[in-house]
């Protein structure tokens, strides 16, 4: 059985890296009691993938990563588990179960949504809300290409922004996001849906970067907090294998876009990991064995 798993990193936790965090994650899912399932060989270890690690220092309220168990109690019983297992800075919000033949999070893995807001210490990032909307417009909207140069390992390299940022505006922090963990400085912040994946990726940081220049500002980048907020698939990718599950994913498509063209609302271009999944309400134990339910 597949399980995926959303949680918060907030606080000293942050300066956690992802290494570490798997290592934590297979402690804590031991000493919750989770019946997680483990590789064969000489050498087993906990079957876990994790969607899109986490910079340092970057906080989240939408992190993933699945693993696979032998058997499961309901999704209200293991978030309670889990989050009795937990330490100050990482709570467990959601604990879903995929399809058998369901494809690995970190495989679809498309877009993240941000925020980006000077850290409390320092000083406000822009005076006004609609001094912060005019000037993303003069970047985002007006400019046909948002050129950087970007260093990799092996060379630099010319990189146009553009198409790779989905959507970016100014945000009243403290109307549109009051319950954030880290405390911002002043109530103004710039949110950015961009891709994510492992064929095309930028992070929010290079946005940034591109936007202070481009606004004559000095950009330092100990001065910003990064927050992602949730981590995206594309809508039309089948996320899952097999010819008979691809066929009823699709089906379940078409009566997603009819219920949004008798609504009138546009079909989203993407859904959230979480989406995928769907919640555990047995009141007692399941397995995989198909004669265990009832």
């Amino acid at each position: 059985m597949n399980i995926r798993i959303k949680f918060q990193k907030y606080g000293v936790m942050k300066f956690v890296g992802h290494l570490d965090m798997m290592r934590y994650f297979q402690k804590a899912i031991r000493r919750a009691g989770i019946d997680i399932a483990y590789s064969e060989g000489y050498s087993p270890h906990q079957i876990m993938s994790f969607a899109a690690p986490l910079g340092l220092g970057v906080t989240s309220d939408g992190e993933y990563f699945d693993i696979a168990v032998k058997s499961s109690k309901s999704s209200r019983e293991s978030l309670e588990n889990l989050n009795r297992a937990m330490v100050e800075g990482i709570s467990v919000l959601e604990y879903r179960k995929l399809p058998d033949t369901a494809k690995t999070s970190m495989s679809l893995v498309a877009a993240a949504d941000y925020l980006v807001y000077a850290r409390e210490e320092h000083n406000a990032l822009f005076s006004s809300l609609e001094n912060l909307k005019s000037q993303i417009h003069d970047f985002y909207e007006k400019q046909p290409e948002i050129l950087i140069t970007k260093q990799t390992k092996k060379s630099r390299m010319e990189l146009n922004l553009k198409p790779l940022i989905y959507e970016m505006k100014g945000v009243n922090l403290r109307e549109e996001y009051p319950d954030l963990k880290e405390s911002p400085a002043g109530h103004l912040g710039i949110f950015l849906k961009v891709c994510t994946g492992s064929s095309d990726n930028i992070k929010p940081e290079l946005v940034l970067e591109a936007f202070c220049r481009f606004c004559g500002l000095d950009y330092e980048p100990l001065s910003f907090q990064v927050h992602r907020l949730e981590v995206y698939a594309k809508s039309e990718e089948i996320p899952v294998k097999g010819e008979q599950e691809r066929k009823a994913y699709e089906n379940y498509l078409k009566q997603l876009k009819q219920s949004h063209a008798e609504k009138k609302t546009a079909f989203p271009e993407f859904l959230t990991l979480g989406e995928l999944g769907e919640d555990i309400i047995y009141g007692n134990d399941i397995t995989d064995n198909p004669t265990a339910v009832e």
